[in-house]
């Protein structure tokens, strides 16, 4: 082996040596390196689009979208009945409530505590089969860390262990704690079942639990999250956007959704009732009235109030709208300026030139001459709206989250993660677009850099001018044509509420969309983003996938796959399904299509689990092993370094020490 000679290598050799200062301790930890790189592969979990239906999230979680199914079923298939297999499923995922059900039903409880341990021992020893003794370890809690590592390594086969481990059951029975290391053990097995979540993005909206999603990922052991649009939305809102704030508003009233701004962020409403009932009180709303999904009732009082309410920061968006579109023209939005368009005597408002029928033209708050302007109220009620946001403690911890863990796209293990788009012109090509102070950006660049730039929005040593630019991009993210976020000719959302006619409701979808079932312009884009390797794939969420009409989430010849998870009930009805999740483990890519989640209740009482069905995408031709995955990449190359710490160990060019 050839020695580091200069004086920047040797100084990093005595840094390493610090953690091995002899060639025992760097040897060791070679061979430990060596063999961790001779493990299988974890597994990896991907998930997209949970829109705030945390029940859902919470239990796809929980069974690793089948994984655990599946591994009880390898197991003990043909050793215990189904209806046995799918209860330990069911205690695996919730063993506290399943355990209170059990108990008051189980004549001999103490025999079901010992068959139930020696059960969950096996599971668990299966899903820690692929990780180092010191990594399950670190898994395990800390009043049975010890008890749990005998019994994993301890096989009841031995005839010599038998009454050993007889002997742990036995007392963790007697000393009262069966119920806790149950517990303990179930919890063990998810969390050893899955080794890295990636969420590909729009944790918030539409469902009431995305606060409740957050709160579960910050004790979740390893996940990261490409961002998605409705993220930006509320990372905006945060941020201190007005027209994110209203965004926001304006969605979780369309499905008269109040918990998460209500009970999750404590965001107070009241300022905004009391305008919409003074400005709309003698008004319908009927374009407005919120759309219900299951579980979700409203007496007629209420549903009247959402729909003024709805109605009153609808209009107070167009307007804060319009003046950031104003503000910045090189977005070339201005043309979404509507209001600013209406005939209010022909009742009519020009789009792209042609004229369209309005349903109403009822706007009280809505000065003819200067269409954009905020009335004194709405200013005011914005004032206050913008506090709201601005000082909830609860929210800027979950955007921290949001920023810490994750960003635009995300390279791992050869797969090329982002939530919706990748901008492209007609042909293919990478399109190169406009990000701040006529500077253009195409592909990983441009990814990076709006990156860099929705973080500057929270950094308060930024450059104000490059702040507030920040701060308002969070808008065209969210709307604009060429975010990669949105990646469609407009956000429709006026006409979708004023105009009759249908035909304007339309947005066209920017050409990744079109052609992203084109083999070379998937390639193209992967090489733009340096992804490497024989088996490499493009991994989106964003849109539903229309099952119902034959749609095909596999995409490309293989080399892209769409994951919405369809988790959201509002596309139920478009999809036929709940959307998809993606597993990849040692042998390769399963792609689970699952039906809508009934709730947690059933699961727990009747042992319904999510209808899933899963289909081999992709199998590997030998069992993957850490080596084959960019933690096998870092390792070699920390192998590399000890091979040179002791290559200058026995050379005298550093001395060992004990």
């Amino acid at each position: 082996m050839e020695p580091m000679t200069t004086n920047r290598d040797t100084h990093y050799l005595q840094l390493l040596s610090n953690l091995f200062p002899n060639i025992a301790a760097a040897s060791t930890e070679i061979i430990n390196l060596e063999a961790i790189m001779n493990l299988p592969k974890g597994t990896e979990h991907f998930l997209a689009d949970l829109h705030g239906e945390s029940a859902a999230f919470q239990h796809v979680l929980k069974n690793a979208s089948g994984n655990i199914r599946r591994k009880v079923s390898e197991l003990f298939a043909g050793d215990i009945r189904e209806s046995e297999r799918r209860e330990l499923c069911t205690l695996i995922y919730y063993p506290e409530e399943k355990i209170e059900l059990i108990k008051a039903a189980e004549s001999d409880i103490d025999d079901w505590y010992h068959i139930t341990i020696h059960r969950l021992v096996a599971v668990c020893r299966d899903v820690s089969s692929k990780y180092t003794r010191s990594k399950v370890r670190k898994s395990l809690p800390a009043d049975f860390s010890y008890i749990i590592e005998e019994l994993l390594h301890e096989r009841t086969d031995d005839s010599d262990k038998a009454a050993y481990v007889s002997g742990i059951v036995d007392s963790i029975i007697s000393t009262g704690r069966a119920d806790d290391f149950i517990i303990a053990l179930c919890n063990v097995i998810q969390r050893l079942a899955i080794d890295q979540l990636h969420i590909l993005g729009d944790i918030y909206d539409r469902g009431s639990g995305a606060h409740i999603i957050l709160d579960t990922l910050r004790q979740y052991h390893k996940w990261d999250i490409q961002w998605g649009n409705h993220d930006i939305l509320w990372m905006g809102a945060s941020a201190g956007n007005d027209a994110c704030i209203c965004n926001v508003l304006r969605l979780s009233l369309r499905y008269a959704n109040l918990a998460t701004l209500e009970e999750g962020y404590g965001i107070n409403l009241v300022p905004l009732a009391t305008f919409a009932m003074d400005t709309y009180g003698d008004d319908p709303c009927e374009e407005f009235i919120p759309r219900l999904l299951t579980g979700n009732q409203l007496d007629e009082k209420t549903m009247r109030l959402t729909a003024q309410m709805h109605k009153a920061i609808t209009i107070i968006q167009f307007k804060v709208e319009s003046q950031i579109f104003h503000r910045r023209p090189e977005w070339q939005m201005e043309n979404r300026c509507l209001l600013e368009s209406i005939d209010f005597e022909r009742h009519t408002c020009t789009v792209d030139g042609q004229d369209y029928q309005m349903r109403s033209c009822h706007f009280p708050t809505v000065d003819p001459a200067n269409p954009s302007a905020l009335t004194p109220e709405e200013t005011l009620l914005m004032e206050k709206l913008h506090h709201s946001f601005r000082v909830c403690e609860k929210l800027r911890k979950h955007i921290k989250m949001l920023l810490s863990h994750g960003c635009m796209y995300s390279i791992c293990n050869q797969n090329l993660l982002f939530h919706a788009s990748c901008p492209l012109n007609a042909d293919g090509s990478l399109k190169e677009v406009e990000l701040y102070k006529g500077e253009k950006y195409s592909g990983m660049e441009l990814m990076h850099k709006i990156g860099m730039m929705i973080r500057a929005a929270f950094q308060t040593d930024t450059d104000a001018e490059l702040r507030s630019y920040a701060r308002d991009y969070f808008l065209y993210l969210w709307c604009g044509k060429d975010s990669p976020l949105f990646d469609k000719s407009k956000m429709a959302t006026f006409e979708r509420y004023l105009l009759t006619d249908k035909s304007t409701y339309k947005e066209e979808k920017g050409y990744y969309f079109q052609l992203r079932d084109n083999e070379a312009v998937c390639d193209r884009i992967l090489d733009a983003f340096g992804v490497k390797g024989d088996n490499r794939h493009i991994i989106n969420g964003h849109v539903p996938v229309h099952v119902a009409k034959g749609e095909n989430p596999i995409k490309a010849n293989g080399k892209l796959m769409v994951i919405d998870g369809g988790f959201s009930e509002a596309y139920h009805t478009e999809t036929g399904i709940a959307g998809y999740t993606l597993v990849y483990h040692s042998r390769g890519f399963q792609l689970v299509q699952h039906e809508p989640f009934t709730s947690a209740r059933d699961a727990i009482q009747r042992g319904i689990d999510i209808k899933s069905t899963t289909q081999l995408v992709e199998l590997s031709s030998h069992r993957m092993r850490v080596a084959d995955t960019d933690k096998g990449a870092e390792l070699r190359t920390q192998v590399e370094d000890l091979r040179q710490l002791l290559y200058a160990y026995r050379h005298g060019i550093l001395t060992e020490r004990k």
